[in-house]
């Protein structure tokens, strides 16, 4: 006679109590989900507006730099020419040699408003300026720039530029004629977009975005910090 053996194993009941208690721990209630989102949101509220502040001072800090460098070259450049004894070219325009560019710079005339200071640079073309009828374009302004800056941000001389091409940081434009000629330098990130998001030129110059202005005819340099 064949007897069928059968083997019951018995789990005791502390094993028994202790799976049941992990099961049940598994997952959140109502209640943990809902004080985890009221906490998400009370750090979203606090942390994301801070966040837009360190932005905001992060592209302030870029425009005062990018200005502090600038106004320095424009004081370097003048100080070489005048170590050199005011240097003049053979057509007689002041210019120097600034870090192996030839400059050209502003000559002294009082009787023009404001004033023109001698030695204050006004691009690599010796038939732009702001003396004797010449006048300065975008393209002066951006020899500028490449001239006293080291490794310079990348300069757009139109918005069609900067919306056609991401790498370009700042956009260049000029205003006025003769001694009151200003450069002026935009910071890209700052400038106004439309509805489909390309940038808007800026208009006013100085009411748009973050930028500074150069003005050859005494070398001042002008900081306008816009909210966005």
């Amino acid at each position: 006679m064949i007897k069928s053996i059968s083997h019951h194993s018995t789990i005791p009941n502390s094993q028994r109590q202790a799976a049941f208690r992990l099961a049940k721990q598994t997952g959140f209630t109502l209640i943990e989900l809902v004080i985890v989102v009221v906490i998400l949101g009370f750090l979203a509220a606090t942390a994301i507006p801070k966040f837009i502040d360190l932005t905001e001072q992060a592209k302030q800090a870029n425009i005062h730099g990018m200005a502090g460098g600038f106004a320095t070259g424009v004081s370097l450049a003048r100080s070489q020419w005048e170590a050199e004894a005011r240097q003049k070219d053979t057509a007689g325009i002041n210019a120097v040699n600034y870090d192996g560019t030839i400059v050209y710079l502003t000559s002294e005339d009082s009787s023009k408003s404001p004033s023109i200071s001698p030695g204050y640079i006004v691009g690599t073309d010796s038939g732009a300026g702001i003396n004797d009828g010449k006048s300065m374009t975008v393209a002066s302004c951006i020899s500028v720039w490449n001239s006293l800056l080291q490794q310079p941000p990348s300069l757009a001389s139109s918005v069609s530029d900067i919306n056609d091409d991401d790498s370009f940081r700042y956009l260049a434009n000029v205003s006025s004629s003769g001694a009151s000629t200003l450069c002026h330098y935009h910071l890209k990130e700052t400038l106004a977009r439309n509805s489909s998001g390309a940038y808007i030129a800026p208009s006013p110059l100085t009411d748009v975005g973050n930028s500074f202005s150069y003005q050859p005819a005494n070398s001042s340099v002008i900081i306008y910090i816009n909210k966005e």
